[in-house]
């Protein structure tokens, strides 16, 4: 499969592939946040996903469609702790081998998780180690099928899951807000627009110091960034994969960027009127579409929430320093 092939036809049957495995996730409104905003806000509730995480979904769609070699032989991953809980969870339910590179400093709500179900966790560095070679290293010492976190047709047509529920259920919508790391959940996001609802806009959000795909949207090509310092732990990647840029440079109307301090007022307002604990990077989307109200007066707005993973400790740290009245 490669870029030009990929469509919503293997979202449809990637679907049907996990549709026994994860959850179909609520959407939630709240009048209470249409009247304070000036519009109507759909929200996608992927923090109620198994493992807390749209991650799920592409993880347990890659990981069905190993062959059996592969699958004796295991698989590896890294990540920031999202699409480690994934990968943990979806290999021990397919008695799968794993081992997950995570960093350092992720948050301990994911690291306990993944040590839970993975068979090996090794940390490294975010800020030294150059975790693409970690992962080669370990797949050159055990023959591991490596597992992008996004740059996967596999992870892409699961994430792609998601949007694909939203349209079908919620058919009305102007425009959809989605966090944007690497890119898998958007890239499977703009081709599930693009099949269900032509006429909605589609928009990545990151934050505003880890701007990568920002300027590669701008440029054309891929743009490389060092590690940035954000809350948002899910968006600190720094370049977008290959496979996802193809696909968002083509069907993503705009990227757009928020400050870390948005990001805080919008998981106080999640919390506060949805009853929902949002991590940072699980708030990308909603934090972008309050920031761009002129635009979005009495508009239909689809919002993915995409996770929850986020220590309570830092949660109320976060949530309670930053005193702007909701």
């Amino acid at each position: 499969m490669n870029d030009l092939s990929i469509n919503f036809k293997d979202i449809a049957k990637s679907s049907e592939r996990i549709f026994g495995y994860i959850y179909k996730t609520p959407i939630l409104v709240s009048h209470e946040i249409n009247e304070k905003f000036g519009a109507n806000f759909f929200f996608k509730c992927e923090n109620m996903q198994k493992t807390g995480s749209f991650k799920f979904r592409g993880a347990i769609n890659a990981l069905e469609q190993l062959n059996d070699t592969q699958r004796n032989n295991g698989v590896a991953t890294f990540s920031s702790g999202n699409h480690a809980k994934a990968i943990a969870l979806s290999s021990k339910i397919l008695n799968i081998k794993s081992i997950i590179l995570m960093p350092i400093d992720a948050p301990l709500a994911k690291l306990e998780y993944t040590r839970k179900y993975a068979n090996e966790v090794i940390l490294y560095d975010r800020y030294i180690d150059k975790r693409e070679d970690l992962l080669k290293n370990l797949v050159s010492k055990y023959g591991v099928t490596p597992i992008s976190s996004y740059d996967n047709y596999n992870v892409i047509s699961g994430a792609g899951t998601v949007c694909k529920e939203f349209l079908e259920e919620i058919k009305n919508l102007d425009a959809i807000f989605v966090g944007l790391g690497g890119g898998g959940l958007l890239a499977g996001s703009s081709l599930s627009k693009r099949a269900l609802a032509k006429n909605c806009k589609i928009y990545g959000v990151e934050p505003i110091l880890a701007n990568d795909g920002q300027q590669s949207f701008k440029l054309g090509s891929l743009v490389r960034i060092e590690t940035p310092k954000t809350i948002a732990d899910g968006a600190q990647t720094q370049c977008l994969g290959e496979k996802t840029f193809n696909i968002i440079r083509k069907y993503v109307d705009d990227i757009v960027t928020v400050t870390d301090e948005q990001i805080i007022y919008s998981m106080k307002i999640a919390s506060n009127y949805l009853k929902l604990i949002v991590e940072p990077t699980g708030c990308l989307g909603f934090a972008a579409a309050i920031n761009n109200l002129k635009t979005l007066n009495n508009k239909n707005i689809g919002i993915v929430l995409t996770g929850s993973n986020i220590d309570m400790k830092n949660f109320y740290s976060l949530t309670n320093d930053y005193n702007t009245t909701i």
